[in-house]
């Protein structure tokens, strides 16, 4: 799979560089890392899903436009979903983010290091190696939709909704999609929103609203 993410590209830098608030993550020292240190295996999942979530705002704002939403390249950057999540796949990661690439004297890709750190990197990466497969999502979309318009019901009239079985289902068709980097788990809007719903009328909105922008990411 790494022979997928080693392409050149074809756009050119991103214009600037923005910055990540990493938020309370673990501090991960001034030298460098080899291996992802917030996976759940090794952080424990709250600062896993912490990392997803910062990672998130961090790859939206300095990666999708070349890399493509959610990881979804068009064709001009490398699929960094198809990177490994393992050591070689951190290695390789860690050393393009660090220096960025240049080809024929024109830079394809900005070093990072100085202006995002390492903190960042490690959470853009945890972000990138948890996206879903497209294949996987799409043979569960239609389900996915039609609890979307149940919950969409439910956010006006909760009544008769059964709130632990729509979790259960939720978290079940989360816990069957897979990852195209070989990682455990997928953060996939089946997941997300199993982990909104509370059952209340709002809560339901809130996941109604998740599954309607991931579906519409994904196609």
């Amino acid at each position: 799979m790494a022979s997928a993410v080693t392409t050149a590209f074809a756009a050119g830098p991103p214009i600037g560089i923005s910055p990540v608030d990493t938020g309370s993550l673990p501090s991960t020292g001034e030298e460098w890392l080899t291996v992802n240190p917030y996976r759940a295996e090794t952080a424990g999942v709250d600062v896993w899903k912490e990392a997803v979530e910062v990672g998130a705002s961090g790859y939206n704002q300095n990666c999708a436009r070349c890399h493509g939403i959610e990881g979804v390249s068009g064709g001009l950057a490398p699929d960094l979903r198809y990177l490994e999540a393992e050591e070689y796949g951190d290695e390789w990661y860690a050393e393009r983010f660090r220096s960025g690439m240049t080809q024929n004297g024109i830079t394809k890709m900005p070093a990072f290091e100085e202006q995002l750190g390492q903190d960042a990197a490690w959470a853009i990466r945890t972000y990138i190696e948890t996206r879903p497969d497209s294949d996987a999502m799409d043979a569960v979309s239609d389900e996915l939709k039609a609890l979307r318009d149940q919950m969409a019901e439910y956010a006006s009239n909760a009544d008769g909704a059964d709130v632990d079985a729509l979790k259960a289902r939720l978290t079940e068709i989360g816990e069957g999609i897979d990852t195209l980097s070989g990682a455990p788990v997928a953060d996939s809007i089946a997941l997300r929103a199993a982990a909104q719903i509370d059952g209340t009328p709002a809560a339901y909105k809130t996941a109604a609203e998740t599954l309607t922008i991931g579906l519409s990411a994904a196609n």
